[in-house]
């Protein structure tokens, strides 16, 4: 527990000096996002002890990815269509969630959510948080309730990674983590594995931010 609570408190930091109006106008976002995701990994990997099986990286778990994060681009093509309509604020700050690839090389940055930022978001928030979370229910609170031993841990661990957006003040950007959290989440569920989850976050990443910007 005391593990998992130091790398909320580490997260928190990362998000707040990447997000928040006092300090992230002067860094580069997407050298601060990558950096982040080092130290997830670093975390997840040392402090988690997580390991990805090579019998996880199958055709299927691939194809599941895929098909996933086309899914969840147009969960996002329709969230967007009536958040527009509805919201008077929302398209001002979906622009501005566009704003950060501005006078950035998009080649590069497609890299980097491709091969750093995507995976160690998955690797971290659903190989390690959202597997604490779940040992910690079914061994530390002891629920007693089927569903709720499997749901909590998705329900918290999507809460928490929106919430730690909160410091952007970008509602469009809160709702949105809590979506893609509340996504992977059930999908790490049902697939229990995390290599179809860094296949769709990646993928998502680089459709949504470069591809086929919404």
């Amino acid at each position: 527990m005391k593990k998992l609570v130091t790398s909320t408190l580490v997260v928190t930091i990362l998000w707040f000096v990447m997000f928040s109006p006092w300090t992230a106008p002067y860094l580069n976002f997407w050298a601060a996002m990558s950096v982040s995701g080092i130290v997830l990994m670093a975390i997840s990997f040392i402090i988690g002890g997580i390991r990805i099986e090579t019998k996880e990286l199958t055709s299927s778990n691939i194809l599941i990815g895929v098909v996933t994060a086309a899914a969840l681009w147009g969960v996002f093509w329709l969230g967007n269509f009536l958040s527009t309509r509805w919201f008077g604020f929302a398209q001002g700050q979906i622009n501005s969630i566009y704003e950060m690839k501005s006078g950035s090389n998009e080649l590069i940055i497609g890299l980097l959510l491709l091969f750093v930022i995507g995976p160690a978001e998955e690797i971290f928030w659903r190989g390690y948080f959202q597997k604490s979370i779940s040992e910690i229910c079914d061994k530390s609170l002891k629920i007693k309730s089927e569903t709720w031993r499997w749901l909590a841990p998705v329900l918290i661990t999507a809460f928490i990674y929106a919430i730690v957006h909160v410091f952007s003040f970008n509602f469009m950007l809160i709702m949105a983590a809590l979506v893609c959290g509340l996504f992977w989440g059930f999908m790490y569920r049902f697939t229990k594995s995390i290599v179809p989850l860094i296949v769709c976050h990646a993928l998502w990443d680089v459709g949504v931010f470069i591809l086929f910007p919404i």
